[in-house]
């Protein structure tokens, strides 16, 4: 594994144990996450991309304690410091 994978697998092991422990996942609209990640200095962001008959993007970020989730049919531009991870998939429960 790369190192640039193991970062991305630990990032995203730490926001999915937040999720374990808060028991939180807070889905939000497009424009309601950007606004979250630019409400954080040096966020960092776990983004995939998806979708079987149509393309789609996931997003998952931290802030204050909750992770929050994003599907847009677009890529989202969010602020330049943002630190992306990409992973192969997000998996959120239903």
């Amino acid at each position: 594994m790369s190192a640039g994978a193991a970062a991305g697998a630990a990032a995203a092991a730490a926001i999915a144990q937040a999720i374990k422990a808060s028991g939180v996942l807070v889905r939000v609209e497009p424009d309601e996450f950007i606004k979250i990640v630019g409400r954080t200095k040096a966020p960092l962001v776990i983004a995939a991309k998806g979708g079987f008959f149509r393309t789609y993007y996931a997003y998952l970020t931290s802030y204050k304690g909750l992770a929050f989730y994003a599907r847009s049919s677009f890529p989202l531009q969010l602020p330049a410091d943002t630190e992306f991870v990409a992973a192969g998939g997000i998996w959120v429960p239903g």
